[in-house]
């Protein structure tokens, strides 16, 4: 019995899909794509006789019976989602309709559009001594959030934080972080990271809202927040001469190899 695969199609560039996802929608019988998000260009590859749909019009009933179907008939599907599937991308209700009929899936995991959005800053999330932690997370809408996931719950760790799908309600995000950050807090809102028509608005939770008002970006756009956007020197432990770790004896007091290897910071 063929199979669904569940596909990362990456962050908007074409580029950015991974080998084994392009290659699996080139193979594939049947696509199901999010057309409102994913760029059509990831489409260009399949191959001749393949019926493509766009999911962007279509309920979870009519998606996930379009996948039974497709593969009681022996033909593969490629389910494709914009950035990486496991994140914000509404497969866990997919799924649990999938194993209910018994059918077989693979995830194909993408690169994130949090991720496109630093690549694009030139940031790096887990600078040493400043953050070690990265918040993936959304300001409570149409969606509820638990109360303990609240944006102001998490401010107070002062990590740094990636929002989606949250740029149309700007005003009740900076609320919710200034509790924790202080309105002097760096912000970066990045829109359509990766595309070609990428928008970036830099400011503080100070002046962000008003900012991204005056642009008019209203969707489609990530909040990145955290010290990590500032200007540092840190160095990190790992290609430090006088640190050790599992591949290389250092020359100073801090010498003894790490037991952690390679990646200790």
């Amino acid at each position: 019995m063929k199979k669904v695969y569940f596909i990362g199609a990456g962050p908007g560039d074409p580029e950015l899909i991974t080998l084994k996802g392009a290659r699996i929608i080139r193979e594939a019988d049947v696509v199901i794509y999010t057309g409102s998000l994913v760029n059509p260009e990831v489409m260009r590859s399949v191959k001749e006789g393949c019926a493509v749909y766009d999911s962007s019009g279509m309920t979870l009933e009519e998606v996930t019976g379009l996948m039974i179907t497709s593969v009681s008939r022996g033909k593969t599907v490629a389910r494709v989602h914009t950035g990486d599937p496991g994140i914000y991308g509404a497969i866990c209700e997919q799924i649990n309709i999938l194993q209910a009929h018994g059918l077989d899936f693979e995830i194909v995991p993408g690169v994130s559009s949090f991720v496109a959005a630093a690549a694009s800053l030139k940031k790096e999330y887990t600078v040493p001594g400043v953050s070690q932690t990265v918040i993936l997370t959304r300001v409570e809408g149409r969606t509820p959030v638990p109360e303990e996931q609240r944006l102001g719950e998490l401010s107070v760790h002062k990590g740094s934080m990636a929002i989606f799908l949250s740029v149309h309600m700007i005003e009740k995000v900076v609320e919710e972080l200034l509790c924790g950050y202080g309105e002097d807090a760096p912000v970066a809102v990045v829109q359509k990271a990766s595309w070609p028509e990428e928008k970036i608005i830099t400011g503080t939770l100070g002046n962000i809202a008003q900012k991204i008002k005056d642009v008019g970006i209203d969707r489609t756009a990530l909040i990145l927040v955290g010290d990590f956007l500032g200007e540092h020197d840190h160095r990190s432990r790992l290609y430090d001469k006088t640190f050790s770790h599992g591949y290389r004896k250092g020359s100073g007091p801090d010498s003894e190899p790490d037991e952690m290897g390679p990646e200790a910071r």
